[in-house]
């Protein structure tokens, strides 16, 4: 299985920015696929996740309504819609791949990562 993220990029607060990932090797219909992010000097947290029908998704209370994770079960792609930009959303952003169907946020329910992709909000 192979994850290849992009999108990332340097922005100022309140701006907006939108990663993709593309995933290959794996029939991507059938699994979740999440997002998360690792700042500097802090461990990889959770952001967001969408069901593998892409019906259902879940977000990190500090990303809730600025987020908006979505997927094309067509291309193979999960998306992550980023608005309202803040500088603590600063972090290398990884796509990975559920175990499951269903939304998980605990990042020992996905086995396949992405290279990550670097955002930088300015303040």
């Amino acid at each position: 299985v192979q994850l290849q993220a992009f999108g990332g990029g340097l922005v100022q607060a309140g701006g907006y920015l939108r990663l993709s990932c593309a995933a290959s090797g794996r029939t991507f219909s059938r699994y979740a696929m999440g997002w998360f992010r690792q700042a500097p000097g802090k461990e990889r947290t959770f952001v967001a996740a969408v069901g593998a029908s892409g019906r259902s998704t879940i977000y990190a209370e500090s990303v809730k309504g600025r987020f908006t994770i979505s997927r094309d079960n067509a291309k193979n792609t999960v998306y992550l819609q980023m608005n309202s930009l803040k500088p603590e959303d600063t972090a290398v952003y990884y796509c990975s791949t559920g175990l499951y169907a269903g939304v998980r946020t605990n990042e020992k329910e996905y086995d396949y990562w992405g290279q990550g992709t670097q955002v930088t909000v300015s303040s």
